[in-house]
C-alpha cells in the first residue's frame, strides 16, 4: 500500500515544484539546475560508491560484520537513481541520502525494525537437530576418502598422442 501511494505522490509533488520553480526563474534555468543536479550527483554518487565498496572489503577482510557498508552502498545505489530521476523532490532525497550521517542515521533506524536471527540444521542418522548462533557443537571427525574402484583396464601405457 504504501509503495502504492509512493508512485502516486512522488509524481505528483514532482510536476507541482516543476509548476512554481519554473514560474519562479522560467523554463531554461529550471532545466539547467536538473540537469547541474544530475551531473553533481553522478559524480557524487560514484566517488562515495568507491568508499563504499572499500568499506565492504574491508569488512570482509576482518572477518566483521558487513552489513551498514552493505546498506550504505545500496543506500548510495539508490541515491544515484533519485538523482538521474528528473525533479526537485527526488533530487533533494538523493542528496540527503549521499550524506553519511544520514545514512547512518537510516542504517539505525532500519536495524531497529529488524530482527535477524540465525540458526542451521543438521541432519544426522535419522535426526534433526536446529542449532541458534549461541550453541556450541563439540564433536569429532576423522576424514575418510571414498574407496578406489578396480579398473577392469589393463594399463596400456600412453595412447600415442601424448608425449612423454
Amino acid at each position: 500500500m504504501w509503495l502504492l501511494l509512493a508512485f502516486i505522490a512522488v509524481p505528483l509533488i514532482e510536476i507541482g515544484l516543476f509548476i512554481q520553480v519554473g514560474g519562479l526563474i522560467g523554463l531554461w534555468p529550471t532545466l539547467l539546475i536538473v540537469l547541474v543536479t544530475a551531473i553533481i550527483g553522478s559524480y557524487m554518487v560514484r566517488a562515495q560508491g568507491a568508499m563504499a565498496l572499500g568499506q565492504v572489503r574491508a569488512s570482509f577482510n576482518e572477518l566483521s560484520d558487513p552489513s551498514e557498508p552493505l546498506a550504505h552502498g545500496a543506500m548510495i545505489l539508490f541515491s544515484g537513481a533519485l538523482l538521474l530521476t528528473p525533479g526537485f523532490f527526488t533530487d533533494a532525497v538523493g542528496f540527503l541520502l549521499l550524506v553519511p550521517g544520514f545514512r547512518r542515521w537510516a542504517f539505525r533506524e532500519i536495524a531497529r525494525r529488524v530482527n535477524v536471527q540465525k540458526s542451521f540444521t543438521v541432519h544426522t542418522s535419522g535426526t534433526t537437530q536446529t542449532y541458534r548462533r549461541n550453541d556450541v557443537i563439540d564433536g569429532e571427525y576423522e576424514e575418510v576418502s571414498p574407496p578406489k574402484q578396480p579398473t577392469h583396464e589393463p594399463d596400456r601405457g600412453p595412447s600415442g598422442w601424448t608425449k612423454h
